[in-house]
């Protein structure tokens, strides 16, 4: 009998449980990041918007000194940022909200740094700039992780994927004209490294050969690692991109 909708999801659910990031990035680039967003207050008001468990968030307090608040829907990741905050001595400046990340609700201009790796796509690249440029301060900064084709002519298996997952992906160079006419000035755009995928994709592919000795659904569990095999064949054809983008006056 082949497995309900309830019991794949289940399975997703259990494949990323635990996993340290949920989507390709590294502490390196978190910092380098950082560093490309330029000066901020002494005592900036950070977001991470759409946490995950929280691969930035802890960094992100370090890195700025600032109050970190951390977004997302999903409640068993965020009892995981405050654990992992707390165990790094920064539990007294992150706190979490179980929040849509497309109506936050913050006061416009109250925000010097947000943060989103790897979810803007939740939204759309456009929607995002959109929903989260009234939140900024008048010298805030966007910095987020934009999963994106950086070829032209993407081979077919690569562009079957990704209309499937994200319809909306596209390349560089639309991702940029679409920051520019919509005022946002683009101070830096960074390819993430290979070794950033492996830092996903390592732990998933460990967590799914342990799931198939538990005896889960191999079927399931294929389409849950299927996307390790795409970026294996067809890896020239995308890639994650870090932007910083100010607001334009």
């Amino acid at each position: 009998m082949a497995p309900t909708d309830r019991e794949i999801e289940s399975i997703f659910r259990r494949v990323h449980q635990g996993l340290p990031r949920e989507a390709p990035g590294s502490a390196e680039t978190t910092a380098l990041l950082v560093r490309m967003a330029g000066e901020l207050p002494s005592d900036p008001t950070v977001f991470d918007v759409g946490c995950g468990t929280g691969s930035a968030t802890i960094l992100l307090a370090e890195l700025t000194g600032g109050r970190v608040t951390a977004v997302d829907v999903h409640e068993p990741y965020l009892a995981e940022v405050s654990r992992r905050a707390a165990e790094a001595g920064v539990g007294d400046r992150v706190s979490v909200m179980r929040e849509s990340m497309d109506a936050l609700p913050v006061p416009n201009g109250s925000i010097d740094l947000l943060w989103a790796e790897g979810s803007a796509y939740v939204l759309g690249f456009a929607a995002a700039l959109a929903a989260w440029r009234p939140l900024l301060s008048d010298t805030g900064v966007l910095v987020l992780t934009e999963a994106e084709f950086i070829t032209p002519d993407p081979g077919e298996e690569a562009a079957a994927f990704w209309s499937a997952g994200y319809p909306a992906m596209r390349s560089t160079a639309q991702n940029v004209a679409a920051a520019q006419k919509r005022g946002w000035e683009v101070r830096a755009v960074y390819v993430l490294p290979d070794s950033d995928w492996d830092n996903y994709y390592a732990p998933l592919r460990a967590r799914i050969a342990e799931l198939e000795r538990e005896g889960v659904d191999s079927e399931v569990l294929a389409m849950a690692g299927a996307e390790i095999g795409v970026r294996e064949r067809c890896g020239g054809d995308y890639a994650y991109t870090g932007y910083v983008l100010r607001p334009r006056s």
